[in-house]
């Protein structure tokens, strides 16, 4: 017995409460019949052509990703446009589009940051910034290792643990400072930075850090930075998704990880300090 659509935006929104979702968000359901019939489902970090393509040939009757393809007002979805041409090819193959965005950041247990916490290791988390007073739902998460370890050796075990990126982990502190309190927020979270200090984290792991804030947080105590890509950051959710689907609709939809790598960049280059010892910049 399959289940309709519908049901499955139902089970999504249970778990990623839309009132948690900024109120600048676009989150829910895309496009897609509520009637219809759903027995398998992709889920993916991004709404790109790959991603779509991946979908339709799987035979997946919806497609679960965590950025918007809308974000901005819409008046038409043309399919000589780029995202419009996506809206076209899900419809004719007859799969619908939900979102999760910042409501699946701030969920309990299933969301972004748990799972991002999870995958690091981390024990006893709670949220940086709670929704709300003793609140489990928020934005980040701090919490424990399990063994004491160098920002070095933690930021070896981010490169390990993430999808592999051709960017990798950068750390900005003491390569040998002592880690054992750990503060994530999938995404770009540098603005909760100050959150992480104040909850004594050794290291905030996070993505999309630029140069001044990272800069001026070595100058004063706090935490050390590790920078991965918005990407690896946030994939972490993607089969946690795809395994409290599947269970709470009791099997009847078959949901799986896409295997589509949506990172952008392909590239990097570089040489490392140690070939230019006497630190210069040209």
């Amino acid at each position: 017995m399959t289940a309709t659509l519908g049901e499955v935006v139902a089970a999504l929104e249970a778990r990623y409460d839309p009132a948690l979702a900024e109120g600048w968000d676009a989150v829910g359901l895309v496009c897609g019949d509520p009637a219809d019939p759903v027995d398998r489902v992709l889920v993916a970090v991004d709404p790109v052509a790959a991603v779509v393509d991946e979908a339709v040939e799987t035979g997946a009757g919806l497609l679960v990703t965590h950025h918007p393809l809308f974000l901005t007002a819409v008046h038409g979805v043309p399919a000589d446009d780029p995202k419009g041409r996506l809206v076209h090819r899900l419809v004719r193959a007859g799969c619908g589009l939900f979102v999760a965005h910042t409501n699946a950041d701030r969920a309990a247990g299933v969301g972004v940051n748990d799972a991002l916490a999870a995958v690091l290791g981390l024990t006893g988390t709670r949220p940086l910034q709670p929704a709300a007073p003793g609140s489990r739902e928020g934005l980040g998460r701090v919490g424990e290792l399990a063994e004491p370890t160098t920002l070095a050796a933690f930021a070896a075990h981010a490169a390990a643990v993430l999808p592999a990126t051709e960017v990798g982990v950068r750390a900005a502190g003491d390569p040998g400072r002592p880690v054992r309190t750990v503060a994530v927020c999938g995404g770009s979270g540098g603005s909760l930075l100050p959150e992480a200090a104040a909850a004594g984290a050794d290291v905030f792991l996070t993505s999309d850090l630029r140069h001044h804030p990272v800069s001026e947080s070595q100058e004063v105590s706090g935490p050390a930075l590790c920078d991965v890509t918005h990407f690896a950051s946030e994939w972490p959710w993607v089969p946690v998704v795809a395994d409290v689907l599947t269970a709470d609709l009791s099997g009847r939809v078959a949901a799986s990880a896409s295997r589509v790598r949506t990172d952008p960049w392909t590239v990097h280059r570089g040489r490392s300090t140690a070939e230019d010892p006497a630190g210069r910049a040209g």
